[in-house]
């Protein structure tokens, strides 16, 4: 029996983490949402990690534009209670999966970005999610596994794809940005890998580091918009090409957050699938914000803001 503690267990990537476990009979697992932990309470964390095997913290200050004018609010949760949490797992000699981003990279490059690449962020969320993945090397540089994801959505809560198909199916037309790249990743394919990659590390067969938990290949967000709305058999025309300019926040946002996948070969997994394939088996079923799909009709594969971890 692997007893699993999974940290942030009432949000998107929380719940598909849950149902993905509910099917190992081997796993016993702890569901700790923000109603019954608060990860910045350290005897709180200290006593919930213990007798656990494996902590995957999926719980994070996801606000972007919030965290730049609340900086150290988002550092208590991205960054020092992290900390906390490793030093829970060191004392109790349980392995953690930390979530963190592609917004600890700057975006100022034309290649996708290794593992092992230097993080310079450029906004306040990066910032804060960087000192957890810092803390994390330090305090568990053998037990602590850093997997990085972006641009996620799923069936649970609000995101990008969701709304735009709600917004689609209203007949709405949509400007979306054509110039950021990334890598669009369907949180519970992601939630798949990190309890795979859990698996084999409690196994002894994956080292501890920098993952990068992104879908192959790489989109626009009106790639992707594009592609969810003609999938959802909807008029791909509605979507229209923006810039950055037409959405401009208080955060910065990277132009370029493309993640090479070269570090799964250490645990002896290969990436994970391509950004169309996981869009096409997310919305072969209900989906959030798309109408019931017609039995009669036959929808191509489109060509082709935003969840954070």
């Amino acid at each position: 029996m692997t007893r699993w503690l999974v940290t942030g267990a009432g949000g998107m990537l929380g719940r598909e983490l849950l149902t993905v476990l509910a099917a190992d009979p081997g796993a016993r697992v702890t569901a700790a949402s923000r109603a019954t932990l608060d990860i910045t309470d350290a005897n709180a964390v200290t006593a919930a990690v213990a007798g656990h095997d494996l902590v995957v913290n999926a719980a994070a200050w996801t606000d972007v534009n919030g965290a730049e004018a609340h900086e150290a609010e988002a550092v208590a949760v991205n960054g020092r209670a992290v900390a906390t949490l490793a030093t829970a797992c060191a004392a109790n000699g349980a392995r953690l999966i930390h979530v963190s981003t592609d917004y600890v990279f700057p975006g100022d490059t034309a290649t996708p970005y290794a593992e092992n690449a230097p993080t310079r962020p450029i906004n306040a969320y990066g910032r804060s999610k960087r000192a957890g993945e810092e803390a994390v090397a330090a305090l568990l540089p053998e037990t602590g596994h850093v997997v990085r994801t972006a641009w996620l959505y799923g069936r649970h809560g609000k995101n990008f794809v969701s709304t735009i198909l709600s917004r689609a199916a209203a007949g709405r037309t949509l400007r979306v940005v054509d110039d950021q790249h990334g890598q669009p990743t369907w949180a519970a394919a992601l939630a798949e890998r990190l309890v795979e990659l859990g698996r084999r590390a409690h196994a002894g067969h994956a080292p501890g580091g920098v993952y990068h938990g992104t879908a192959a290949g790489r989109a626009t967000w009106f790639d992707l918009a594009r592609a969810a709305v003609e999938l959802a058999g909807l008029d791909p025309d509605l979507v229209t090409r923006g810039s950055t300019r037409d959405h401009a926040g208080p955060a910065p946002r990277p132009p370029f957050s493309v993640l090479a996948h070269d570090r799964w070969a250490a645990a002896g997994l290969p990436p994970m699938a391509h950004w169309r394939d996981m869009l096409t088996t997310a919305l072969s079923g209900p989906f959030p914000g798309r109408p019931a799909p017609d039995p009669e009709r036959h929808v191509s594969t489109g060509i082709g803001r935003e969840a954070r971890s």
